[in-house]
């Protein structure tokens, strides 16, 4: 979830940005997967999940300490879109974002992060580090494995962060940026000051997975946990027990439980990183600004996005810049709402 700084603050009006709109859903036929089985389909009109369901054949790299599992769809050639998700969530999110880019000539590749569905370490001795540095370099090492030079990014969640982290360590790998709910960079030091009170509840879950009790429940409740935070993130979107399950299998990774904890943990001061990256985290920490093309979004229902229209976060991008808040619409933007998801990434590739 979006840094709990950000949460709560008093905030001026926004600027809001405009985009054209795309031409329609992409045809069934013009969709680079293989067919989904009969009955595999839920339709917009029921307002459960999207008109795709299958991202295509899961694929693996090797990148840095991982093996990578991601989806891709589009040309080869094409302009390349790297998609992040985020927590409970996974590649899932843009199962209807991919098809419309896709038609539009990108190459979209959407990676599992460290701890979901089929990335794995690739040894049993690699510390399962979650703090926001390590996240970034993945990313950036996948690009690298699949000789992706230079990337549109966009994420919502520990994506959107993980975007923005790519975007100030490595701006020439970025060609554009899409970031769900703005700059969320983690400075550790600002989290350790508390919010009121009614701001923090919104927070309940990272509290709850500083205990012992919580890493346990969430290990023996991975999938109900989830599914309560879809609920509460989301208000509005009434999605079907398929298009959660889909997800939900992502999170029976070995290595979720210890991810998730330790980058709820690391984020509150209460878990150590990788000292190696402790110059990364001050220069992170000091909150640099990002100059990349950038679309930032906002999903209105969003329980842990500020009013203001974007204001809380908008001196943060230097370079050219547009901001929409979308309307009825909660946290899982591109989820609930792929076409504007998608037009925002037309939009920032543009600016």
């Amino acid at each position: 979830m979006i840094d709990r700084r950000t949460f709560g603050k008093a905030l001026g009006a926004g600027a809001v940005g405009t985009a054209a709109a795309l031409s329609g859903r992409l045809p069934s036929a013009a969709v680079s997967e293989p067919a989904a089985p009969p009955g595999d389909r839920t339709g917009p009109a029921g307002g459960r999940g999207g008109e795709h369901t299958f991202l295509g054949p899961l694929k693996q790299v090797r990148a840095g300490e991982l093996s990578i599992g991601y989806a891709e769809a589009g040309p080869a050639a094409g302009p390349v879109a790297v998609l992040l998700h985020g927590w409970p969530y996974d590649i899932h999110s843009y199962v209807d974002v991919a098809p419309l880019l896709a038609a539009r000539g990108y190459r979209v590749v959407v990676p599992y992060l460290r701890g979901y569905g089929t990335t794995r370490f690739l040894s049993h001795k690699t510390f399962r580090n979650a703090q926001q540095t390590v996240f970034a370099l993945d990313i950036v090492a996948m690009m690298d494995a699949l000789h992706i030079e230079k990337a549109l990014l966009g994420g919502f969640d520990w994506g959107a962060r993980t975007a923005d982290i790519v975007a100030v360590l490595r701006p020439e790998r970025c060609r554009a940026l899409v970031s769900v709910s703005g700059y969320l960079i983690t400075n550790r030091e600002k989290n350790e000051q508390p919010l009121p009170p009614a701001a923090e509840w919104a927070w309940w879950y990272q509290y709850y997975f500083a205990t012992a009790r919580g890493k346990s429940g969430l290990r023996e409740h991975r999938h109900d946990f989830a599914k309560l935070i879809w609920h509460n993130a989301s208000p509005t979107w009434h999605f079907d027990d398929a298009t959660f399950d889909r997800t939900a299998a992502a999170f029976d990774n070995p290595d979720y439980v210890g991810i998730v904890i330790h980058n709820y943990r690391w984020r509150l001061g209460l878990a150590a990183g990788d000292p190696r990256y402790d110059g990364t985290e001050d220069r992170l920490a000091a909150g640099p600004a990002i100059a990349v093309p950038t679309v930032t979004l906002d999903g209105a229902l969003d329980p842990f996005v500020p009013a203001g229209g974007g204001a809380a976060y908008r001196a943060r991008f230097t370079g050219p810049y547009a901001h929409r808040t979308l309307k009825g619409v909660g946290h899982n933007v591109p989820q609930e709402a792929p076409q504007q998801f998608a037009q925002a990434v037309l939009q920032a590739d543009r600016l």
